[in-house]
C-alpha cells in the first residue's frame, strides 16, 4: 500500500500540503482531483522521487514497478512502434544482453558458461512475453488511434499531441504495479478514450489518475482523493459519488457552524450582561473559558463557482446552411511544378442545418470530423458541390487553432477591443470579469496564462459576437472540471444551433439531442446514444479483446489476457432515412410551445431566489439574541409576520414552478 505520513510540501513560498496522512490500498484505482495549482502534479513528482517532501515521508513497497507518462518526446528517427515497445525497459535490457552474448567471439560463445547465460536470457525473455511484444505493441497503438503505416514512421514526424500518445503507449507497455497518469485524455479523441477506459478497467495494479473528465473518472476509479485546503481527503467511490458525499458534508458542516454561531452568540451575550455582576461573576468566568476553548468551525469551502451564458443571437436564419453533394478535403500546390493535388476526406455530403438543432458529431480518429467542421465554418472551400449559407448567419467557431492564434504578448482586454472597438472599456472589463479575468489580469499579457485560461479567453471572444451557429471542435481541452461544467451549462441554455465534436461525454449528453457520424468517408445519421457508439466502436474499429494489458500478478510477473484476431469491420450502424424538413418543422413547433413555459419558469425562479434571500435575511435577524429583548418587541412582531408571509409565498411559488415543470415534461 501507499502511505503518506505527516507529509508537508512547499513550492517556493506557497504551501501545497500540510501534515497530510493518507493510505491507499493495493489495486485501488484512484482519481486525484483538486483546483489548478493545488499540488496534483507535485504529488506525482513526490511518488516518482523527483521531489521530496519538506516534512514527513511517503512509503510504498520498494519492489513495486512504476510506470508514468514522460512529458518530453525527443525527435527521434526511431519508428513509432519500436519507441512504444521501448516502454518495456526490462524486455529491452534482456534483448540487449542476448545480442551481446550472441556477438561474442565463437570461442567464447561455445563455452559452457556462455551457453548457460544464453539459456537464462531466453527463459527470462519467455517470461517477459518477448515473442508477442510486436503484436502487443501494434494492438496498443491501434487502440490509441495509429494506423499500421504510421507505426513505421519516425517519432520525429509526429506532432506534439501524437508524440504524447506515443509516451502514453510507452507507459502502458511497461509492466507495472503502480501506474501514474496525468491528464491522459488531453490529447485523445473519443474513440481512443473509450479504448483506454476499457484497458484501464482491466489493469490489476494500483492506478492514480489526474483527470478533468468526469465520465472517464466515473467509469474507472473506485477512490477519489481530493486536494483541498492543503489536505488530502479520501472518498470511496467514483467521481459522481464524491460529488454527492461532498455536498452532504457541506450541508452538515454548514449546519454545525450555524449551530455553533448561535451558541457562541448566546455565550457572548451572557458574558456581556453579567460579567460586572458579583452574583453572576463565577458563571460569566466559566462561560468566558468555554468561549475561549470553542474551536472555530467553518463550513466546508465550496470551489469558487464559475459560470457564464451565451447571449441571445441577434437573428436566426432558417436554414442556416445547406450543403449539396459537397466533397470536403484539402487542395495543395507543388512548389516546383505548381500542379494542384486534391485529397478528399469526406465526400458526397448532403446536409442542412436548421435553427435549434443540437448535433454531436461522432467518428473515429482521422475519419474527417475536423475537416467537415472547417468546411462548415468556411475555413476550407468545398472541393466539389455547393454550400449555401443563410442570410444573417453568424458562426462562432472554437477549435485548438483559435487558442493558438491569440496574441501572447497582448492582454484579454486588447483581444476584446479588437472586435469591439467602439464599446466602452468598462463594459468590456465587466464582460471579461464574468469569465474570471479580474483586476490586473484583464490588462496583463496572456503569455503566462495556463492552457485553460487561454481557452476561456477564446470562448469569451466567441460569446461576445452573439453567434447563431456554434461550431465546437474539442472545446474542453485544458479546461478544469469547474470550467467544463460552466461551459456545459452555458451550452445547454444556448438558444442557437450547435454542432460539437468532443471527447467529453458528459458535455455531449447534456448539450446535444442527436448524433451524426463520419464513417468510411461519408456523413450519415447515427441512430443511438453514446453507449451504442461505444458498442459500435468495439464491434468495428477497436476490436474488443485484441489489446494487451500489462499488469502486476501475484508472483510479480506480467500477466496478459489472451488475444484474438480483429474481426473485419461490419457495416456502419443501422440508420434510417428521415425527412429532415418534417423533423425541423416538428422541432420548431415544439420549441414554440416550450418557449412561453420556459420564460414563466425563469421568472418564477427569479422570484423564488428573491423570496429565499428575503426569508434568509429575516431568519438571520431572528437568530440574534437581542431581538427578543422587551425593547425590540415591535420589531420582533414584524419579523415574525414577514417570516410567515415569505414562507407561505415560497410554498405558492414553488407549487406553480412544479406545475409548469410538469407541463414542460408533458411536451417531450
Amino acid at each position: 500500500m501507499i502511505r503518506f505520513n505527516q507529509v508537508s510540501l512547499m513550492r517556493g513560498v506557497k504551501p501545497l500540503l500540510e501534515n497530510v496522512d493518507l493510505t491507499l490500498n493495493p489495486g485501488d484505482k484512484i482519481g486525484l482531483i483538486g483546483a489548478n495549482g493545488a499540488g496534483k502534479s507535485s504529488l506525482f513528482a513526490m511518488l516518482r522521487n523527483e521531489l521530496h517532501p519538506d516534512q514527513g515521508d511517503i512509503d510504498f513497497p520498494a519492489k513495486w514497478r512504476m510506470a508514468y507518462v514522460a512529458q518530453e518526446t525527443p525527435p527521434l528517427a526511431r519508428a513509432a512502434l519500436d519507441y512504444a515497445i521501448d516502454g518495456d525497459v526490462n524486455l529491452r535490457k534482456l534483448q540487449a544482453e542476448l545480442a551481446r552474448l550472441e556477438a561474442l567471439p565463437e570461442s567464447e560463445q561455445n563455452s559452457e558458461e556462455n551457453g548457460i547465460a544464453i539459456g537464462e536470457v531466453y527463459s527470462a525473455l519467455a517470461d517477459a512475453d518477448a515473442y508477442t511484444v510486436q503484436s502487443r505493441g501494434e494492438q496498443l497503438l491501434l487502440g490509441l488511434g495509429f494506423t499500421l503505416d504510421q507505426m513505421q514512421q519516425p517519432v520525429a514526424s509526429f506532432s506534439g499531441g501524437w508524440r504524447m500518445r506515443l509516451n502514453l503507449a510507452q507507459a502502458l507497455m511497461c509492466p507495472s504495479d503502480l501506474l501514474l497518469l496525468d491528464e491522459p485524455t488531453n490529447h485523445l479523441d473519443l474513440d481512443a478514450i473509450i479504448w483506454l477506459e476499457d484497458w484501464l478497467k482491466r489493469y490489476t495494479g494500483t492506478l492514480i489518475i489526474i483527470s478533468h473528465d468526469r465520465d472517464f473518472l466515473d467509469e474507472i476509479v473506485n477512490v477519489i482523493v481530493h486536494i483541498d485546503e492543503r489536505k488530502l481527503k479520501r472518498y470511496s467511490g467514483n467521481y459522481s459519488s464524491f460529488e454527492r458525499q461532498r455536498a452532504a458534508q457541506m450541508v452538515l458542516m454548514a449546519g454545525a457552524a450555524e449551530k455553533q454561531a448561535r451558541k457562541k452568540a448566546h455565550l457572548e451575550s451572557f458574558i456581556e450582561r453579567f460579567k460586572a455582576k458579583a452574583s453572576k461573576a463565577r458563571q460569566a468566568q466559566s462561560r468566558m473559558k468555554a468561549l475561549a476553548k470553542m474551536e472555530e468551525l467553518a463550513p466546508l469551502r465550496a470551489a469558487a463557482e464559475f459560470s457564464f451564458e451565451f447571449r441571445e443571437p441577434v437573428s436566426a436564419p432558417n436554414p442556416l446552411l445547406v450543403m449539396e453533394d459537397v466533397d470536403c478535403g484539402y487542395r495543395s500546390e507543388d512548389p516546383v511544378t505548381y500542379e494542384t493535388s486534391v485529397k478528399t476526406i469526406v465526400h458526397g455530403v448532403n446536409f442542412s442545418l436548421q435553427t435549434g438543432q443540437r448535433i454531436g458529431l461522432l467518428g473515429v480518429n482521422g475519419a474527417g470530423k475536423s475537416t467537415l467542421i472547417k468546411t462548415i465554418a468556411g475555413d476550407l472551400t468545398p472541393l466539389e458541390g455547393t454550400a449555401t449559407t443563410g442570410k444573417g448567419l453568424i458562426i462562432g467557431y472554437f477549435a485548438q487553432h483559435q487558442v493558438e492564434m491569440l496574441r501572447h504578448d497582448e492582454s484579454p482586454l486588447w483581444h476584446l477591443q479588437k472586435i469591439a472597438p467602439t464599446v466602452r472599456e468598462q463594459e468590456l472589463r465587466n464582460f471579461l470579469g464574468g469569465f474570471n479575468f479580474p483586476g490586473t489580469m484583464v490588462t496583463s499579457s496572456i503569455a503566462p496564462f495556463s492552457g485553460g485560461e487561454k481557452a476561456r479567453l477564446a470562448l469569451a471572444l466567441i460569446v461576445w459576437q452573439r453567434p447563431n451557429l456554434l461550431l465546437l471542435d474539442e472545446p474542453t481541452n485544458h479546461l478544469d472540471l469547474e470550467t467544463r461544467e460552466a461551459l456545459t451549462e452555458a451550452l445547454a441554455q444556448f438558444e442557437g444551433t450547435l454542432v460539437v465534436v468532443s471527447h467529453d461525454r458528459h458535455l455531449l449528453r447534456a448539450t446535444t439531442d442527436q448524433f451524426i457520424i463520419v464513417a468510411d468517408g461519408k456523413l450519415q445519421p447515427f441512430d443511438g446514444d453514446l453507449d451504442d457508439y461505444k458498442d459500435w466502436l468495439f464491434q468495428t474499429k477497436l476490436g474488443k479483446g485484441t489489446d494487451v494489458l500489462p499488469a502486476a500478478g501475484k508472483d510479480n510477473k506480467t500477466a496478459y489476457p489472451s488475444t484474438s484476431p480483429v474481426a473485419p469491420p461490419p457495416a456502419a450502424p443501422n440508420v434510417e432515412k428521415r425527412d429532415k424538413r418534417q423533423e425541423a418543422e416538428a422541432r420548431q413547433r415544439l420549441s414554440a410551445q416550450r418557449k412561453p413555459i420556459e420564460n414563466k419558469i425563469k421568472k418564477l425562479e427569479e422570484q423564488i431566489a428573491k423570496r429565499n434571500a428575503q426569508k434568509a435575511d429575516v431568519d438571520a435577524q431572528l437568530l440574534e439574541p437581542t431581538i427578543y429583548d422587551a425593547a425590540n418587541k415591535p420589531k420582533l412582531k414584524t419579523l415574525l409576520a414577514d417570516q410567515a408571509f415569505y414562507t407561505k409565498d415560497l410554498e405558492q411559488l414553488e407549487g406553480e414552478w412544479l406545475a409548469l415543470q410538469e407541463q414542460l415534461e408533458a411536451l417531450v
